[in-house]
């Protein structure tokens, strides 16, 4: 598969009187073509600002502090602000959190939708029959009258669908997810999921999502990287995150979430909080939570080591967590096409894992 975008080293401070916080740390990844690739982990690990980076959209007093950013072999984060305005949108677009913040509530939907259209030679009636192709693409009802109405006539639903409608205005190449579920029901989180999916598959283009939820990793995500202080602590294929975890944290959440094992019983939480990312401890950031902790992790930072062809793991106590179980088993013999996702099918209290005859649904 073709290598778009490559994050090498990747450190993001926010500096302050007082103190520095370290956001990112470290961090790098690749994404392939038409691939999903996930960022997983909890509020405050670094993967909204990871996201951010990759666009040069870093809230002050943010900034990169080492690392690269490579899109099609360009460094972007060396890029001006005129250079990186070339590539946003064009060929790479983001879907932000909160679609009411994101959107202007005093501008129509076919405004915000025109801008995307800018760097194109249209003319009002093509950029008008464009959105609403764009609108019915996302599945938007009645897109002629929507796109005349403003954010706030539309529902949470609708709202994060139009973000997405904006987003691929101009067919990007990449497509950077920001928790793009957040604040939604079910059935919507559901629904949108299957869209992004849809797309993705229609119009050949890749997406990082960020996310702190598992299920929806499960779901959507061909790679995943889980990340905890700003570091990436594991990164492997999807099927082996969910079957062979070598991480405690990553492990972790898996115990944390409901199966058909712990069904009608208490779930086990991660003990403690995360840490403060400008007073990291000296040795492992996770060290003060993790059960398996010996004096070695509270004395130095493990690094990111392969302990498979293609996975990486960061954690002093490999010979503790090559016991550990995942949430699925894998049967013997079991394996996939490259190109093809795993899917892995949340459903109350349990974990289903489907197979079928070119590989797994």
């Amino acid at each position: 598969m073709e290598k778009l975008l490559e994050v090498s080293d990747l450190h993001v401070a926010f500096p302050s009187k007082r103190e520095t916080v370290r956001a990112v740390d470290g961090v790098s990844f690749q994404v392939f073509q038409g691939e999903t690739f996930g960022l997983v982990g909890e509020s405050g690990c670094g993967k909204s600002q990871t996201l951010r980076s990759i666009l040069g959209l870093l809230k002050q007093p943010g900034r990169i502090t080492g690392g690269a950013i490579r899109y099609k072999g360009a460094d972007i984060a060396k890029m001006s602000q005129r250079e990186l305005q070339k590539i946003r949108g064009k060929e790479i677009s983001m879907i932000f959190q909160e679609p009411m913040t994101a959107l202007n509530p005093v501008l129509r939907i076919r405004s915000q939708m025109y801008e995307a259209f800018e760097g194109e030679k249209l003319s009002k009636e093509e950029k008008r029959r464009r959105a609403i192709e764009l609108l019915k693409l996302v599945g938007i009802p009645s897109p002629e009258t929507r796109l005349d109405e403003y954010p706030h006539q539309f529902s949470g639903g609708m709202r994060q669908r139009a973000m997405i409608a904006i987003a691929l205005g101009a067919r990007p190449k990449l497509l950077l997810a920001d928790e793009p579920t957040t604040a939604l029901d079910v059935t919507i989180q559901d629904q949108i999921m299957k869209l992004l999916n849809q797309l993705k598959q229609e119009l050949g283009m890749s997406i990082i999502l960020v996310t702190h939820d598992l299920g929806v990793i499960a779901q959507m995500c061909d790679r995943v990287a889980v990340m905890y202080a700003g570091q990436i602590v594991e990164m492997t294929d999807t099927v082996t995150l969910f079957s062979r975890p070598r991480h405690p944290y990553t492990y972790g959440l898996m115990g944390s979430l409901p199966n058909e094992e712990t069904a009608g019983t208490t779930l086990e939480a991660i003990k403690g909080s995360p840490p403060n990312l400008a007073h990291l401890p000296e040795g492992c950031p996770f060290s003060p939570r993790c059960k398996y902790a010996c004096d070695l992790c509270r004395r130095e930072r493990p690094a990111l080591t392969e302990v498979e062809p293609g996975h990486l793991a960061r954690c002093h106590r490999l010979d503790v967590t090559a016991s550990f179980q995942g949430l699925i088993e894998v049967p013997d013999g079991a394996g996939r096409k490259e190109d093809t996702p795993p899917w892995l099918i949340p459903v109350p209290c349990c974990w289903r894992w489907n197979t079928c005859a070119n590989g797994f649904r």
